[in-house]
């Protein structure tokens, strides 16, 4: 093997070590199904956030989510724009894709994420301007909520 044969041949498995987890990725999507309002614009961006980073999305939409989040158990003040169901867990409001696949991976022994109200700079509110910190609260079955995570 000469050495232009070497070299093409570490930059090839390179390159693919850098695409492959991409590929693994793009080839198997986390099904999620989204109840939004049709007249929403941040909603539409964070579904452009969770798909690129993994989701595929059926989206359902609806003029009010409030019935979808009582029957999905999210907590009273926990309320958002639109409410996501992805596995066994409900995602409510904006919540960063990062926190969706860790719960995820985890195995997390809560019921849902959210993103309370609106806050700038959260995934989807970023065209607001001014990111602005923002908290990610979980809660349970029985309704405890909690911290999970604090971004910005």
């Amino acid at each position: 093997m000469n050495r232009r044969d070497f070299m093409r041949g570490a930059l090839g498995a390179g390159a693919m070590a850098l695409i492959a987890p991409r590929v693994l990725r793009a080839a198997a999507p986390i099904p999620m199904t989204v109840y939004k309002s049709p007249t929403c614009g941040c909603c539409k961006e964070w579904i452009k956030h969770v798909k690129a980073n993994g989701f595929s999305v059926k989206v359902i939409e609806m003029d009010d989510v409030t019935p979808m989040q009582r029957t999905a158990g999210v907590p009273l003040g926990m309320g958002s724009c639109h409410t996501a169901l992805v596995g066994k867990y409900v995602v409510e409001g904006h919540v960063p894709a990062d926190l969706i696949h860790k719960i995820l991976q985890e195995k997390t022994a809560i019921a849902g994420l959210s993103v309370p109200g609106m806050p700038l700079g959260a995934p989807g509110m970023e065209q607001s301007g001014g990111a602005r910190p923002f908290t990610v609260m979980s809660w349970t079955r029985d309704g405890r909520t909690s911290v999970f995570a604090r971004r910005g």
